[in-house]
C-alpha cells in the first residue's frame, strides 16, 4: 500500500494494515501450538507443517480454482503431519525436540518437492471484505480490507479459551498436561488425549501456510514462512498459553513485521534489513525474558518441563 500521499500518518495506516494482513499465520499456528502443550507436548515442526500448507493450499487452489477448497486440504496436510508427529513423539525414549527438528525437514522437504511446479503459475486468491467503503481515501480501503480467514482465527482464541476453561474436554487436557499420572489414575487415555490435540493444532498450523499462500504475501515461494512457525512457539510461551493472549501476541508479532515495508513506503530505506528483522528481534527477546532462571513461567503446562 502506498502511502507517499498521507506522509508520514500513512506509516501508522500502513503498521496497522500490516497488523491485520500478516498477524493470521503467527495466530493460527501459535493457536495449534497452544492447543499441543496444554496436553504437555511440544510440536517444534509446525514450521514444515505451514510450509506444506502453504504449498497444498497454492496448487490445490491452481487446480481446481477453488481458494476455499485450497484451505480445506491445507488443513488436512497438517493433520497427516500431525498424526506423523503424534505416533512419533509418544513412541518410549523419543524426544520431542528430535522429533520437531525431523518434522520440520521432513514437511519442508515434502513442500520443497511437490511444490515446485506452482512456483511460477498464479493461483485464485482468497476474498477480502472492504470495511473501509465508507472512505473515500484509497489508502484507507486498502488497509481495512480483511480477509475472513483472519476473522475465523480471531473468533477461535475466545472459544478456545472457554473449551479450556469451561468443558469437560478441556479440563481432560489441561489434567494430561500438568499431572499426567493423575489423569491416568482419573481413567483419562493419555495418549489419546495427546494424539488429538498434536493432530488438532496441527490441522490449524495447516491452515495458517493457507493464508500465506493464498492471501498475504499471496504467492507460493519456498521461503514463504520466514521462520514463522519457530516463532509461533516463542509466541506461545509469551502469550502464557492462553489462547486470548495468543491473539493479542499475534497482533503485536504481525505489527513488528509491518514495520519494516512501512518505513520503507515513505522513503526511509536505511536500516531497511534492521527493521524487518523486527519479528526475529522480538523473538529473541521474548525467549531471553521469558526463559531466564529468575521467571516462574506461570501458566506453562507441568508435563511440559518433564
Amino acid at each position: 500500500m502506498a502511502t507517499t500521499e498521507l506522509g508520514w500518518w500513512g506509516v501508522p495506516l500502513a503498521i496497522a494494515a500490516g497488523t491485520l494482513r500478516g498477524s493470521a499465520p503467527f495466530l493460527f499456528v501459535s493457536l495449534g501450538e497452544c492447543l499441543t502443550e496444554k496436553s504437555g507436548k511440544i510440536n517444534l515442526g509446525l514450521e514444515g507443517t505451514l510450509l506444506t500448507g502453504a504449498m497444498s493450499a497454492y496448487a490445490i487452489s491452481y487446480l481446481t480454482k477453488s481458494p476455499w477448497l485450497g484451505v480445506l486440504v491445507a488443513g488436512l496436510a497438517g493433520m497427516l503431519l500431525g498424526i506423523i508427529h503424534a505416533w512419533l513423539c509418544q513412541q518410549p525414549k523419543v524426544n520431542d525436540v528430535a522429533v520437531g527438528i525431523a518434522m520440520i525437514i521432513f514437511g519442508s522437504g515434502i513442500a520443497f518437492f511437490f511444490g515446485k511446479p506452482f512456483i511460477q503459475p498464479v493461483a485464485p486468491q482468497l476474498p477480502a471484505i472492504a470495511f473501509g467503503s465508507w472512505s473515500t481515501s484509497p489508502q484507507i480501503q486498502s488497509a481495512l480490507k480483511i480477509c475472513p480467514l483472519f476473522l475465523i482465527g480471531v473468533a477461535i482464541a475466545p472459544v478456545m479459551q472457554w473449551f479450556f476453561a469451561s468443558t469437560r474436554w478441556g479440563l481432560y487436557i489441561r489434567a494430561v498436561g500438568d499431572a499426567p499420572e493423575a489423569a491416568k489414575a482419573m481413567g483419562i487415555s493419555t495418549s489419546r488425549v495427546r494424539w488429538l490435540c498434536i493432530v488438532a493444532g496441527s490441522f490449524l498450523a495447516g491452515i495458517g501456510g493457507a493464508y500465506l499462500s493464498l492471501y498475504y504475501p499471496g504467492s507460493w515461494t519456498e521461503r514463504i514462512s520466514s521462520g514463522q512457525g519457530l516463532m509461533a512457539v516463542a509466541l506461545v510461551i509469551f502469550a502464557r498459553w492462553q489462547p486470548m493472549q495468543c491473539l493479542y501476541a499475534a497482533l503485536l508479532f504481525g505489527g513488528a513485521q509491518a514495520i519494516g515495508p512501512a518505513l520503507q513506503s515513505v522513503g526511509i530505506d536505511s536500516y531497511y534489513y534492521l527493521f524487518n528483522a523486527s519479528p526475529y528481534i522480538l523473538t529473541l527477546l521474548i525467549m531471553i525474558i521469558t526463559c531466564s532462571p529468575k521467571r516462574t513461567l506461570t501458566g506453562a503446562p507441568g508435563a511440559l518441563g518433564k
